[in-house]
């Protein structure tokens, strides 16, 4: 997990820095494709996925060191074969997780935070869940097993595998040519994260497109059908733990609410979104039916209350990388606070970007908190260690987030007029 939280050191600033270059180019081109609190919540998003994978909070089914070592039938000494074979393999594995998610209810779950943002950027690459608590993909990695491909190779591409996927989250890049037919592209996953019928459950590959081509899930995009982003079902709402679990809480109330016992049983395997039929017509829950003429989810946000998501936002990613950077120092028992702590902090302004008055609540005490960690020990976690002076400076953040709290819930004029672009 140190290993994981080192490679994100490095990880983060880059993705930030394209995120800002795509940013500058729609600005130039007056083809801005952000507004700031879907920009915000997708990163909150993203700090919160960093933080439970950092620290390893999964319940592993079996491990891939396990397989390997009771199933191999043979070993590959290391060599630049043992690489590519290595990434076939996670890629190979990752198109059938990638189909189990899009296909069956309770997959489904741990996958709908990244389809959650309406619209389509390099930000809303960094919606990935934390509702992922049961840890299957080693199982999806046994033909790797087989052959003995070490444990070290896995671990080493498992992670690049991931970031290699977030630069095809753009509308800014049009079709790559021959390209297209061997790599996930922008125009591919364009279609993927579509609501059209059309494109919906298409397009699955992670970095290679051949699977889908294979198994019959490719969707070219079409001029005559532009890309409409989101999920049939909006989230409608910014606060990304809401969102990790709000399948999750559907599946539960609709188990508990249907009369059929076999229902009961089987809604959470049955193909995504299908729900008991006594429930659903007691219980009938909004969908999109027009994908060209929905309203998409905005709440009133003056000037100032942009400004300060991007603050806590901004504040928030400086704690974690500090996490990151002081990982062995903290302890495992100081980086669960720290963690718990940042997963409230971010509970609390995107509640507040929702315009929730118990936002408000949730601010005071994590500021108290804060503010009394601090005079009671001189210090955060150590970071006077690394910057004399710098637990003063967390101080009066935490003043003012106590301030900003209550200012936004109970002061806060907004325009009403929800944000176009940053």
């Amino acid at each position: 997990m140190e290993a994981y939280a080192t490679a994100l050191l490095y990880a983060i600033p880059f993705f930030i820095l394209l995120m800002g270059i795509e940013m500058a180019y729609g600005f130039l081109g007056k083809n801005i494709k952000y507004t700031t609190l879907d920009t915000v919540s997708s990163i909150s998003s993203g700090l919160t996925n960093i933080i439970k994978d950092s620290l390893g909070l999964a319940l592993i089914v079996v491990s891939y060191p396990f397989l390997r070592d009771h199933l191999a039938l043979t070993s590959i000494e290391s060599s630049w074969l043992v690489w590519l074979l290595a990434f076939i393999f996670i890629d190979f594995a990752g198109y059938w997780n990638h189909r189990l998610s899009h296909h069956i209810n309770i997959f489904w779950n741990q996958h709908v935070i990244h389809h959650s943002s309406e619209r389509f950027n390099l930000a809303c690459a960094l919606r990935q869940p934390i509702s992922n608590v049961i840890g299957y993909f080693p199982l999806l990695l046994i033909p790797a097993a087989m052959l003995g491909i070490p444990q070290e190779v896995i671990a080493i591409l498992a992670p690049i595998h991931l970031f290699a996927q977030f630069w095809y989250h753009t509308q800014h890049i049009g079709r790559m040519g021959w390209l297209e037919y061997v790599f996930v592209t922008p125009s591919q996953h364009r279609v993927h994260h579509a609501i059209n019928p059309e494109y919906i459950d298409k397009n699955l590959g992670q970095v290679l497109c051949i699977w889908d081509r294979m198994f019959g899930t490719f969707q070219e995009e079409l001029k005559e059908v532009p890309p409409q982003y989101g999920v049939l079902k909006p989230a409608a709402t910014w606060n990304p733990i809401h969102i990790n679990f709000q399948h999750l809480w559907g599946l539960i109330t609709d188990a508990w609410r249907t009369n059929s016992f076999r229902d009961k049983l089987r809604i959470w395997f049955m193909p995504t979104g299908w729900r008991p039929g006594d429930v659903a017509d007691k219980y009938p829950r909004k969908t999109i039916v027009d994908v060209y003429n929905f309203e998409r989810y905005n709440t009133p946000a003056s000037y100032a209350l942009k400004g300060y998501a991007i603050f806590q936002v901004t504040a928030h990613l400086g704690q974690i990388l500090f996490m990151f950077y002081n990982y062995g120092q903290i302890g495992f028992d100081g980086l669960l606070f720290l963690g718990a702590f940042n997963f409230v902090g971010i509970y609390g302004y995107t509640s507040l970007m929702d315009r929730k008055n118990y936002a408000m609540w949730i601010e005071a005490i994590r500021s108290l908190c804060g503010i009394a960690i601090i005079l009671w020990t001189g210090d955060w976690f150590g970071i006077e260690g690394y910057w004399s002076g710098a637990s003063k400076l967390l101080l009066g953040y935490f003043i003012i987030s106590l301030l900003a709290g209550i200012y936004f819930t109970k002061y806060d004029a907004a325009s009403g007029k929800a944000s176009v672009a940053l």
